[in-house]
């Protein structure tokens, strides 16, 4: 039997991450799993309970937030087991979830990244994911497939390939990380999957949904439906992604129709709605990807003033 490690991140929502490890404990019936929490600088540091409460856990203390990309690589780094479990501290488990997945891997060499049906946990018949469609490098907008469908079975027994995982839950072979590397960093928050996705495929792997395994997610509670901090890194996420994948032709494509058409669009829309200081993260978003390299470590966002 494979062994699991399911890491996850924290960041100032302790209760949050325990509702995660809770379910954990209640749904879970594969043997050979180990759990590791990453704790991405929180004001508090809830490490040295967590030691205590749970101390058959993994529990790491980043002491500078690392973001997605970052507190991910960090646990992946101290994990053991043959597959790595990535989830969102603000998902929780369903019987059967990880041993879908598994079987899946197991069975199909070619697959190195796989993602279970997500729901929402405060509808549980609503779909959030159940695939993805690939993207569009012209406009670099694809869809998710089964978003905010009601669940009447129309994606049930789905076991193949999608364009992408899906970053609340997605698990991945050791090896398929060992060949591809780990996630890019200077995304720190938004795209890092799909590009890890693509780097991926880029060594000759799959990637794969299972809705027969079900994880249900809270969505937005870290960052929130709106704020500045989203805005700044969508918008410099979207055109990093292009930069780092896209063919020439259709990046260039790409450069023209984000200045033309999305910058105008998206202002007038911030005026229309009073989000006034978006603004200036959309253009501090271009402004970076203008001025630094596509590897470029320098995030062009204060770090230290996200709560």
């Amino acid at each position: 039997m494979k062994k699991v490690s399911v890491v996850t991140v924290n960041f100032n929502q302790p209760a949050v991450t325990e509702e995660l490890l809770s379910s954990i404990k209640k749904t879970n019936t594969y043997a050979r799993l180990e759990i590791i929490v990453v704790d991405n600088a929180s004001k508090i540091n809830p490490v040295p309970g967590w030691l205590v409460k749970y101390p058959d856990i993994k529990s790491i203390r980043s002491d500078a937030n690392m973001g997605f990309a970052g507190g991910n690589n960090l646990g992946i780094k101290q994990a053991t087991g043959d597959y790595i479990f990535l989830v969102n501290n603000d998902t929780e488990f369903t019987p059967g979830l990880i041993d879908g997945l598994v079987d899946t891997l197991e069975t199909f060499d070619d697959v190195g990244i796989i993602s279970p049906m997500i729901k929402y946990y405060s509808d549980k018949g609503l779909i959030q994911y159940a695939g993805y469609t690939p993207m569009d490098y012209y406009t670099c907008r694809n869809s998710c497939i089964g978003l905010r469908q009601k669940d009447q079975g129309q994606f049930n027994h789905i076991i193949g390939p999608t364009a992408y995982c899906h970053g609340a839950a997605m698990m991945i072979k050791k090896e398929a990380i060992d060949k591809a590397g780990l996630m890019a960093e200077n995304f720190f928050l938004y795209y890092e999957e799909v590009d890890w996705c693509e780097m991926i495929k880029r060594t000759g792997y799959q990637a794969w949904v299972n809705t027969d395994a079900l994880i249900y997610h809270k969505e937005s509670i870290s960052v929130g439906k709106k704020s500045k901090l989203k805005e700044y890194f969508m918008n410099r996420n979207r055109i990093l992604f292009t930069r780092r994948n896209a063919p020439a032709h259709k990046k260039i494509f790409f450069f023209i129709y984000f200045l033309l058409l999305v910058v105008p669009r998206n202002v007038l829309a911030y005026i229309k709605n009073k989000n006034y200081a978006f603004i200036p993260m959309l253009f501090k978003a271009v402004w970076w990807n203008l001025t630094h390299s596509k590897n470029s470590s320098n995030l062009g966002y204060p770090i230290n003033t996200i709560a």
